[in-house]
């Protein structure tokens, strides 16, 4: 079934669906209702049912959900059945935190190279990875079929990186960058905006007083 008219707010809340299942894998749990699943996350069933109809009926009256099979329906639905190399631009700490998470291998995304413009950062090693200079980062893409680079950088730079990234095929960018890239259409941004993230929480925690 194809998924081109699904809405974002769906396919963002596919991810949440992902872990909770796995959550309940990892308990033996084989079957679930939409209300114990409602219960769970925090979602209504008919939310939902509403949700998982999108992508086909996953469900069966009286019985509920295979968890198992949803599980999996939903990781591919997801794309997590495919495998993705990485690189990651910026070795501070916030590309090292991101280096040092186990889960993305797991999940079938691979870091093959970590990149800094810092000579001093140029030879270190974090984990396996020996950071090179950013200078290299066409040829590396080119000789590893990278399909997604990590962009954790200051803004003043940043959209200078991603020119060169798109110029080399890059088809994905995960934006730690506090800065809107100008990207063609075939090109997909996912921003991670820390601040704009706390800020929330300040205006929430604000509004609670």
């Amino acid at each position: 079934m194809g998924t081109k008219n699904i809405s974002m707010a769906v396919i963002r809340r596919l991810p949440k669906y992902h872990r909770y299942l796995g959550d309940l894998l990892d308990k033996d749990i084989q079957r679930i209702s939409s209300k114990e699943l409602s219960d769970i996350i925090g979602f209504t069933a008919s939310q939902i049912r509403q949700d998982l109809n999108n992508f086909g009926g996953f469900g069966q009256q009286g019985y509920g959900y295979n968890v198992e099979a949803l599980y999996n329906e939903i990781g591919k639905i997801l794309g997590l059945d495919k495998k993705y190399n990485a690189i990651l631009i910026g070795a501070g700490n916030l590309g090292q935190a991101i280096a040092n998470y186990s889960g993305f291998r797991k999940a079938g995304f691979e870091i093959k190279a970590l990149f800094d413009a810092n000579p001093r950062m140029i030879g270190l090693k974090i984990r396996d990875f020996e950071i090179l200079d950013s200078q290299e980062i066409e040829s590396v893409v080119k000789e590893n079929e990278i399909d997604i680079a990590i962009l954790c950088i200051p803004k003043n730079g940043a959209q200078e990186i991603v020119n060169r990234l798109v110029n080399v095929g890059i088809k994905g960018v995960w934006n730690f960058a506090p800065i809107d890239l100008e990207v063609p259409n075939d090109v997909i941004v996912e921003n991670v905006n820390l601040t704009e993230s706390l800020f929330t929480l300040s205006y929430l925690m604000k509004e609670t007083k």
